[in-house]
């Protein structure tokens, strides 16, 4: 799943856009006991207030130094909601967004505006929505016949420079836990969605407003690369409990289509099916008892009070909230031996194009990296460094990028989370779990 929504430059004429939909709710949804639904749901909805729409046309209208400066003449604001049990509870309303970054004329100090726009939790934690470097690093020339059919388009960060809009959610790890215990139960199963209304017509007098879910995100790259496009719309639909069900879908996760490609493209033989190795990654999560990778890591049959009966294969970036930070995390993540990366959990400095395309050709299962392919896309980091505190993710951009008049702006929703120095993002959505 990933949702795209193009905003304008911060300083185009139609710059009063909001950066969140106001008509949309996005949501972050925890499974701890392995059953494929949500246990645990954050939800976000967002408001836009104007102050003057009849006579002005600027997002400010003089320098911004605080999220309530009278010159800031768009603003949002949303509310935070959890359920769980089946119950909503609202744990912050009204909390404001950090403006989209308009430059040092209008907004002298943005890194302390945007400061601003951290909020508390009850019962620890903390919240965090506004616009950010984007922090996903990646040579998309991958799609041109997997950098160019000869290796040649490889080097650039194609994201460079762009921004997103993002949230945040820093979490102590007992309120995601199954039981409330992370030393009983530390694995859980994170993805996002995002849903709308959608419009419903019985008959031709009765017509029916309803939320529709129409993106979804757990591992990278999975409705991208693996889902066939006859079923990425539908994919965007269903509930991880779901995907089991779909044959063609899991079909190819057993029988993918990227090795097909590299060994037509460069020769190099795709590994043999049944690929029990990508459905410990994709469906399962990585133990012993689950497939051929032998290693006990992020499965949740782990969880101590785990009921094997209600497991089911479901598509979900899972993290074992056990696993300590590693004191020099590897871009390559599990396969580099760092276990507190990629494919558990997602850290911003993961390297998921690279770790996800030697993954496809066998190397979680060997230990071994195929040599043909192991520069990768050649971009091992991002453009900027990342924060040293939440909500970690560097500052947005003010120039356009690519050499282009007025870059666009993306939001995107590409789940990934990690625990390490408490951080997690969902590209435009991030998940940290603290300690406790």
């Amino acid at each position: 799943m990933r949702l795209r929504e193009r905003t304008p430059p911060p300083w185009s004429p139609s710059a009063c856009l909001p950066s969140f939909a106001d008509d949309a709710r996005y949501h972050i949804k925890i499974d701890n006991d392995g059953d494929g639904t949500a246990d645990v749901t954050y939800t976000w909805r967002f408001r836009n207030e104007v102050r003057d729409a009849a006579n002005q046309f600027l997002y400010n209208t003089g320098p911004a130094t605080s999220l309530t400066d009278p010159n800031l003449n768009f603003r949002q604001v949303y509310d935070l909601t959890v359920t769980e049990g089946g119950r909503s509870k609202v744990v912050r309303s009204n909390v404001p967004v950090a403006p989209s970054r308009v430059g040092p004329a209008s907004m002298p100090n943005y890194g302390a505006l945007r400061a601003q726009a951290v909020g508390d939790l009850p019962g620890g934690g903390k919240t965090f929505a506004g616009q950010a470097d984007d922090p996903f690093f990646a040579d998309l020339r991958v799609f041109d016949l997997l950098y160019g059919g000869n290796l040649s388009e490889r080097g650039q960060d194609t994201l460079a420079g762009y921004n997103v809009d993002s949230v945040a959610l820093q979490i102590p790890k007992k309120q995601l836990a199954l039981k409330g215990s992370a030393a009983r139960n530390p694995v859980i199963g994170v993805w996002s969605t995002t849903e709308r209304k959608g419009v419903q017509v019985a008959d031709s007098r009765t017509r029916h407003d309803t939320w529709r879910q129409v993106s979804r995100l757990g591992n990278p790259l999975v409705n991208e690369v693996v889902v066939p496009l006859k079923y990425k719309d539908a994919f965007n639909t269903l509930n991880p409990d779901q995907d089991r069900t779909v044959k063609p879908v899991v079909d190819k996760v057993y029988d993918p289509i990227l090795p097909k490609l590299i060994q037509k493209v460069y020769g190099v033989p795709a590994p043999a099916t049944p690929r029990d190795d990508l459905a410990e990654i994709y469906l399962t999560g990585l133990c012993k008892a689950c497939g051929p990778i032998k290693a006990d890591l992020n499965a949740h049959r782990l969880n101590k009070d785990a009921s094997l009966q209600r497991i089911v294969p479901a598509e979900e970036l899972r993290l074992n909230m056990a696993v300590p930070p590693a004191a020099r995390p590897q871009r390559l993540g599990v396969l580099a031996g760092d276990l507190a990366g990629f494919p558990n959990g997602r850290r911003l400095t993961d390297d998921v194009i690279d770790i996800s395309l030697q993954a496809v050709e066998g190397a979680a299962q060997t230990g071994k990296l195929v040599p043909a392919l192991a520069d990768g896309d050649k971009v091992d980091a991002n453009d900027v460094p990342f924060g040293g505190s939440f909500p970690y993710l560097a500052l947005p951009h003010t120039k356009s990028v690519n050499g282009r008049s007025g870059g666009d702006h993306v939001q995107r929703s590409a789940l990934t989370t990690s625990h390490a120095a408490g951080i997690g993002v969902l590209g435009s959505l991030m998940l940290g779990v603290g300690g406790r």
